[in-house]
């Protein structure tokens, strides 16, 4: 599995002060232009989205909650979890699963709209053609993937499955999502009918990818919670890179009638508060030790678990994760994430809930720290270079280091790394990308990146001690 990305500068490029880096210090590159519909399951798709801030840097998905406090009742809560699953007769549900099931589509600007009847919630959706109607405008592709399809839907065709011909029913999400305006579309209990007109859902939301706005209060959307369903999706393109880079969608069997920041909407059955509410967050243990017998992709889903957590988003028979049904993943992949019996699983026990923030608390609110790499440099392979940074913000520690592309000529020896100007000097000619990292504990790190072409020649510097990185081991995380 290639872990790092790869060289976005072609030789002799130079990067733009434009360039786009998301909350983990990834360079994101330019997004394809989308002109039709792309199935989540392609390598077209996965150009698009590998190249999404999927939700801005400080949303609650990307927000780094690792470090933060307990509530004071989490063993509490985490015992109710695995009592209600378990229930004395299921041993197999007293542990994490996932479930492949949450898929979606890439939609161009210009999708044409399709009529939808809305038969649930129509005061509670997005985009009516008649205000107090029943029938959405939604931009939705002849190809619109249904949730489980076609993974976990083998010998169905994706019209077959979108016709339920099999009266399978179900809570059939399906997601739309539209790059170049920044909206995404999620829908539940979609099919298609031969009725006028023919799609029918419960309930319809419409999204951004660039806003933390929340749903109205009280409303709900494709998901019980409330809370968008495709930021929380484990996607076969970030398990593939080996980061998951946000926090995860988290079904319980019961949840207490109360929604807290992110969710809008509440579906509980207890008012008990030891029972979970919509939008509580779990993250797994930092002292469980991820087996060494787990794959590549289930050691990238816990090591995000520890870092992001997850979000309750919905009641359901499991304690559940949701990745995508894409029929690339290698068979037996999250076999010890799956149903299966063992002793090198993860169970309930393994995670803690997290007093989480609020929408203007932690990275949201005010004095996010700033930073600058400074100009693009041409220097000597003797010379090395100087780099000269800038930085803003209460409290915050800096940090260089060489970005992890793949390709980088050789390793870079910082004077300091900690200093916002420093020495760097390189051990082969090529073209460097070096990252700082400003951080102050409370907001997403900031990044900006500086491009160093080094060409053969020059004066040694002074000698003296330093830091080196490595192009295949640096990390900017």
């Amino acid at each position: 599995m290639n872990r790092f990305l790869p060289l976005l500068v072609l030789a002799g490029a130079t990067l733009t002060a434009a360039e786009r880096i998301n909350h983990e210090g990834r360079i994101l590159g330019p997004t394809p232009t989308v002109t039709t519909p792309l199935l989540f399951n392609t390598a077209a798709a996965d150009a698009v989205v590998s190249t999404l801030q999927i939700m801005p840097r400080d949303s609650a998905w990307n927000e780094d909650v690792s470090t933060l406090p307990l509530l004071a009742n989490s063993s509490a809560m985490i015992t109710a979890i695995r009592a209600d699953v378990f229930a004395g007769t299921h041993p197999d549900r007293r542990r994490v699963v996932v479930f492949k099931e949450m898929n979606y589509v890439v939609i161009p600007d210009n999708q044409a709209r399709v009529d939808v009847t809305i038969f649930n919630y129509p005061d509670e959706s997005d985009d009516l053609k008649v205000a107090g109607g029943s029938v959405g405008s939604w931009p939705l592709p002849s190809n619109l993937p249904i949730e489980t399809w076609p993974s976990e839907q083998p010998g169905l065709t994706l019209l077959q499955w979108q016709q339920d011909v099999n009266h399978v029913g179900g809570d059939r999400h399906a997601i739309a999502v539209m790059p170049g305006s920044g909206s995404f579309w999620e829908t539940g209990e979609i099919s298609l009918t031969a009725t006028t007109p023919p799609w029918r859902a419960s309930t319809g939301a419409r999204f951004s990818l660039n806003a933390n706005t929340p749903r109205p209060a009280g409303w709900t959307s494709a998901d019980a919670a409330g809370l968008p369903i495709f930021p929380a999706l484990v996607r076969y393109d970030e398990v593939q890179r080996g980061t998951i880079e946000h926090a995860m969608r988290l079904v319980v069997k019961r949840s207490r009638q109360e929604y807290v920041y992110p969710a809008s909407h509440q579906a509980g059955s207890t008012t008990l508060p030891d029972v979970p509410a919509m939008g509580q967050r779990l993250r797994l243990k930092a002292a469980f030790a991820i087996p060494a017998s787990w794959t590549p992709e289930e050691r990238t889903i816990a090591v995000a678990l520890k870092k992001y957590g997850a979000l309750v988003a919905d009641n359901g028979n499991f304690f559940s994760l949701s990745i995508c049904p894409d029929d690339r993943w290698t068979a037996g992949c999250f076999d010890h994430l799956s149903t299966n019996a063992g002793s090198d699983l993860c169970d309930i026990t393994d995670f803690e809930v997290v007093a989480g923030t609020g929408p203007t608390e932690g990275p949201r609110s005010p004095g996010a720290p700033t930073a600058g790499a400074g100009i693009d440099q041409t220097v000597t392979a003797l010379g090395g270079a100087t780099l000269n940074g800038v930085a803003s913000g209460s409290g915050v520690q800096t940090r260089w280091s060489l970005y992890p592309q793949a390709t980088a000529p050789g390793t870079v020896t910082f004077g300091d790394p900690t200093q916002l100007t420093t020495t760097a000097t390189f051990s082969a000619v090529g073209i460097y990308l070096v990252t700082l990292k400003v951080t102050d504990g409370i907001h997403s790190p900031a990044y900006d990146v500086v491009q160093i072409t080094v060409q053969p020649g020059g004066t040694p510097p002074a000698t003296g001690s330093g830091t080196a990185a490595s192009g295949t081991s640096g990390s900017t995380t």
